[in-house]
């Protein structure tokens, strides 16, 4: 019998629907201080968020790329613009959303995730939110899910002001910097004390426009004893161009809050997925991130997690799944500032056909932090002899009072399993693809699969997906 060792790539059709380009609006490509006060101008900011974009401007213009990770040497800003509007106002009703833009979603199974399982969705198509809408019963209970750009103009302006940008500051990396300059779109959510949100809210950004960037800003604060479910998921479809998301993402955890963020990732493989995230825990509070990673060309993404109050708590789940042509550079980092703060970091990663899956995690534990507990689980699975997987860990610990450990196992699909499998009857396909699902199992099941719709159908596609 010939052997089959081959794990397909997935069938990503359903995001590789194209609109034809109907923008109202495209800025020239390139990065330059006009470029950024016609961004300034068309989003009517504040002179302060102006003054902002410009000092960024200047900070990306001072810094380096980053010389530790993959190559985004075929990322040329000059060929890149930093805001596409769609042709259409953002609205609170779904009928009003132009037909294409609709469609879109649809396919995507947005529409049908909100009537089921959410409590409010956010939709964004290029560089502005076309679609916002929050149940009524949730917005009662005192919630905000509203865009950024309308919490910047209306009564929650100044919690913007105080808030954004803050705990990723433009001068963390270049390409923050870039987000500082160049950020439209995304959301604003804030949970008030002791309220908690029963149903998940999610955001969804659509990239349609070949060589486009998107910059989202999301801003969430978690009041004291509040608790959240936010669901984030991204796609768009490919083309021969270079697109670029450069993201960010601010999670405020007050005391003794909870948050769980959840991110189901699927851009296209011609995608620089340069985002970043940042979490601050106060007293008793506690951040989960759940995050599934399986598309663009090259990833650099690290979720951050500051406890910095006594007791807080930071947990990462992970999912990665690199194929042909992919170069995902994932991980997380975690700083205990405070004492008997605790955190876990557990992360499967996968890669194939070529593919190129590299784990980092930074455990950073001050000598303030005592009777702290942290504990990274990181494993790898390569389904050929082609493909390549690195962990790089990094531990910062300064007491000798905290309980600290590492496990990581990098490893094939076992023959003798295979074997096994076969031997009761099962097909080498099947086996082959019941072991990978099964490695992924413990992460895959911590995915809100039951609201993200294009989630459940990733997981099917590359998980239990066919292999011959």
């Amino acid at each position: 019998m010939e052997e089959k060792t081959y794990v397909d790539d997935i069938d990503r059709s359903i995001y590789d629907i194209k609109n034809e380009e109907k923008d109202a609006y495209r800025l020239p490509n390139g990065l330059t201080p006009e470029i950024v006060e016609k961004i300034s101008k068309e989003k009517k900011d504040p002179t302060w968020m102006e003054i902002f974009r410009l000092q960024s401007l200047q900070i990306y213009n001072q810094m380096q790329v980053p010389d530790w990770g993959p190559s985004i040497d075929d990322l040329n800003i000059e060929e890149i613009s930093t805001y596409v509007k769609p042709n259409t106002h953002m609205s609170g009703k779904w009928s009003e959303v132009p037909k294409d833009i609709k469609e879109t979603f649809e396919i995507l199974g947005i529409p049908k995730a909100e009537q089921k399982s959410l409590a409010g969705v956010g939709a964004q198509y290029d560089s502005e939110l076309v679609y916002h809408n929050v149940k009524e019963e949730v917005a009662a209970q005192g919630v905000i899910y509203t865009d950024l750009e309308s919490a910047l103009h209306g009564e929650y302006a100044e919690m913007i002001q105080k808030h954004f940008m803050k705990l990723v500051t433009p001068s963390d990396h270049k390409f923050a910097a870039l987000h500082g300059a160049v950020w439209s779109g995304g959301s604003f959510v804030y949970v008030p004390p002791k309220v908690k949100v029963d149903i998940p809210l999610q955001s969804y950004f659509r990239l349609n426009a070949p060589g486009a960037g998107q910059f989202e800003h999301t801003l969430i604060i978690v009041d004291e004893g509040a608790e959240l479910h936010f669901i984030e998921g991204c796609s768009a479809p490919k083309y021969n161009v270079a697109n670029l998301h450069a993201g960010c993402v601010e999670l405020y955890v007050k005391k003794n809050a909870k948050l769980r963020y959840s991110t189901i990732e699927n851009w296209s493989k011609n995608m620089y997925n340069l985002n970043t995230k940042r979490a601050v825990v106060e007293e008793g509070g506690t951040i989960e991130w759940v995050s599934g990673s399986f598309g663009s060309h090259v990833s650099y993404l690290y979720p951050m997690s500051i406890l910095k109050g006594k007791g807080a708590r930071a947990e990462f789940t992970g999912i990665t799944f690199a194929g042909k042509g992919q170069n995902l550079d994932t991980g997380a980092k975690i700083v205990h500032s405070a004492p008997n703060t605790s955190s876990y970091i557990n992360t499967k990663s996968i890669s194939k056909d070529g593919g190129v899956s590299t784990f980092r995690s930074s455990i950073v534990v001050s000598k303030n932090a005592k009777k702290s507990k942290a504990a990274v689980s990181c494993q790898s699975l390569m389904l050929d002899d082609i493909s390549r997987s690195d962990t790089i860990p990094a531990m910062d610990i300064r007491t000798n009072d905290a309980d600290i450990g590492h496990e990581a196992k990098i490893g094939r699909i076992s023959d003798e399993a295979v074997f096994y499998l076969m031997s009761r009857g099962i097909s080498e396909e099947d086996a082959k693809a019941m072991i990978v699902s099964g490695f992924a199992d413990n992460v895959s099941k911590e995915l809100p699969l039951e609201y993200a719709v294009e989630m459940n159908n990733l997981i099917q596609l590359e998980m239990k997906g066919s292999i011959g």
